[in-house]
């Protein structure tokens, strides 16, 4: 699914990954975890195309097989928008939206039908319990509420990979926990991949598999 091969970071002199090798399997929920500094928000950015890898002749990232370092940049945001999701720690939703229009966005990005897209929206918000929420929006929602939305807009394109950078750590203990189920529960149901950088230890602990890294180093795979 994921193939990360001599993966390095520079901004500026700051070298902030140094050599990452990894690779994620299909189906997997993967925890990355670390001190603030380790490397972790930049190396989920490059796995999810949002940032760039030093390029050079001995690094290499695949996703699904494709050599993402040759797309250009039209074909990266084509490839971003109809196969990876994202959730973030702060939903990023927009406030002058409603929670459907929220969700549909990516799918207007990826000239889906309106009446198509809405569906889709509908479909998802009803799997996460917002059928009551359409016509909110997100300063009329709770803080597990607009994260579930978030959600939502994240698997609004069937995206095979969910990359999530925090996505409790702006949550009470219970809306976490529930949210922590909710991925397990997605995985199961829609079969995608989940890459989560986290400083929750319970989510990390329930990961298929939980990554430490220090120092822009992966200590264990």
């Amino acid at each position: 699914m994921i193939v990360a091969k001599n993966i390095h970071k520079y901004y500026d002199n700051l070298h902030v990954l140094k050599g990452v090798d990894l690779t994620i399997n299909k189906g997997e929920i993967i925890s990355i975890v670390g001190a603030s500094g380790a490397g972790k928000t930049t190396l989920l950015q490059i796995l999810g195309t949002l940032d760039h890898l030093k390029k050079d002749e001995n690094s290499t990232l695949s996703i699904n097989t494709i050599n993402i370092t040759k797309l250009s940049e039209k074909e990266l945001a084509k490839f971003r928008n109809k196969h990876l999701g994202f959730i973030f720690q702060f939903h990023q939703l927009l406030p002058e939206f409603t929670a459907l229009e929220n969700v549909c966005l990516p799918a207007y990005i990826n000239k889906t039908p309106k009446s198509e897209a809405e569906k889709r929206a509908k479909e998802l918000l009803d799997f996460l319990g917002l059928s009551h929420r359409y016509n909110h929006k997100p300063n009329q929602l709770s803080g597990g509420e607009q994260q579930r939305v978030a959600v939502a807009r994240a698997l609004i394109n069937n995206p095979e990979i969910i990359f999530a950078d925090e996505p409790s750590g702006n949550l009470d203990s219970e809306s976490a926990e529930n949210l922590h189920n909710l991925f397990f529960k997605l995985r199961d149901t829609f079969g995608q991949t989940f890459v989560i950088v986290t400083h929750n230890k319970e989510l990390a602990n329930l990961a298929d598999r939980k990554i430490t890294m220090q120092d822009g180093k992966i200590l264990n795979t």
